[in-house]
């Protein structure tokens, strides 16, 4: 009876006004019925509130803070509760900072990328967009040691949700593919990545038993393993990012036909890549650019909770479907038959590869900032990237 008593004095006194307050912050993010109930529990002194915030950096958005109920009894069905209303805020939290977010998502994004590294930012923007293509986009970084190609592929490896990182040469028994140990079936780097990006670094060292599986993941989505009487499948649909040093180390000379004889791969690899990037330690120019940044120890410090940010708006952007204008389309055409009338002067074969690749990339570009359809400056982006990475001179 005194427990029912207070309870009943508890329900109709008046609130004070930090719990008005609290109350008005609730209001904003739960359904009527449920409001109701945190009311009565707050009356009842049977919750408390506090407030909890994304701690996120000017950078990416304001850092908004946000009620959090919670319990102040021990009572597991209510818990259960307070706890998916705290989860439907948060939420509702997140929701209105990417939808904020979206509309700087293309300048910021590319910061995270490799921020310490000078250079390449064209080359930054494209493993940027490939967080965002749903569809497969494979990278390659191609060059010389050294020249924060590493950086690019932790960078990725960050910012995604589902990633794997891992040396070519296979710094485990599962290697890029799988093992099987026992009974017990130890997943590679391309079967962790599944639905998300594979970062490899040191591709040219990759053991000859992993191309099949590197072949397989990279345009059916899947790899196999048949071995000791073991046969299964595993889903791999990845996007690859990956680093490889030439033959010899370093590309010696800028005459096309030399070049080629220093690549490390076969055609049958290389042309499975939608953007190859060409990788040149600095010249002069550069390098005293690079110098000047080293000397004024000019670092940029990244936040853990602008990443945590990051990788949850991309799972987010993830979701959204984009279309590809009709009227677009003749823009594609158009620049691939330039690229493939002056295919000599590149590196690599234009394929109908970088043809998807453009579009993979476009579509990218207009779902980092959670558009549904690809723009005329969607394409010209992916353009510049493709011509960008097609290129043998540069500083």
């Amino acid at each position: 009876m005194a427990s029912d008593f207070m309870k009943f004095v508890h329900f109709v006194r008046p609130l004070s006004k930090k719990e008005s307050k609290y109350l008005s912050e609730i209001d904003k993010y739960l359904e009527p019925m449920d409001f109701k109930k945190i009311k009565n529990l707050l009356k009842n002194k049977q919750i408390g509130v506090s407030f909890s915030s994304l701690d996120i950096s000017e950078s990416i958005g304001e850092d908004v803070s946000f009620p959090q109920i919670n319990l102040a009894v021990e009572d597991n069905e209510l818990q259960l509760f307070i706890d998916k209303k705290n989860k439907e805020i948060h939420e509702k939290v997140m929701r209105k900072a990417f939808r904020s977010f979206s509309e700087k998502a293309k300048d910021t994004v590319k910061k995270y990328i490799a921020p310490n590294i000078f250079g390449l930012e064209l080359a930054k923007e494209a493993a940027a967009l490939q967080l965002f293509a749903t569809d497969p986009v494979h990278i390659l970084l191609l060059g010389d040691p050294g020249t924060g190609k590493t950086d690019i592929l932790k960078s990725a490896s960050n910012l995604h949700p589902i990633t794997s990182f891992g040396l070519g040469s296979g710094a485990s028994k599962a290697g890029l593919s799988a093992a099987v140990i026992g009974n017990e079936v130890i997943k590679g780097l391309l079967p962790m990545a599944n639905n998300g990006i594979c970062c490899i670094d040191e591709l040219n060292l990759m053991k000859k038993a992993d191309y099949a599986a590197l072949y397989s993941a990279m345009e059916k989505g899947f790899i196999t393993y048949d071995k000791a009487n073991k046969h299964f499948q595993l889903d791999a649909k990845v996007r690859i990012i990956a680093t490889s040093n030439p033959k010899g180390d370093r590309f010696v000379g800028n005459i096309i036909s030399i070049l080629k004889q220093q690549i490390p791969f076969d055609s049958a690899l290389l042309t499975r890549f939608h953007l190859v990037f060409l990788i040149r330690r600095p010249g002069l120019e550069r390098f005293t650019q690079i110098t000047e940044k080293i000397v004024q120890d000019d670092k940029v410090k990244v936040s853990i909770k602008d990443i945590e940010f990051i990788k949850g708006y991309v799972e987010f952007a993830e979701q959204v479907d984009v279309e590809f204008p009709k009227e677009l389309e003749k823009q594609v055409v158009n620049f691939s038959t330039e690229l493939k009338k002056d295919e000599k002067k590149y590196l690599i074969e234009i394929s109908p590869r970088i043809v998807i690749g453009l579009i993979r990339l476009s579509k990218a570009a207009a779902r980092m900032e959670l558009r549904k359809a690809v723009t005329k400056e969607d394409i010209d982006k992916a353009e510049e990237i493709i011509k960008f990475g097609l290129q043998i001179k540069r500083e």
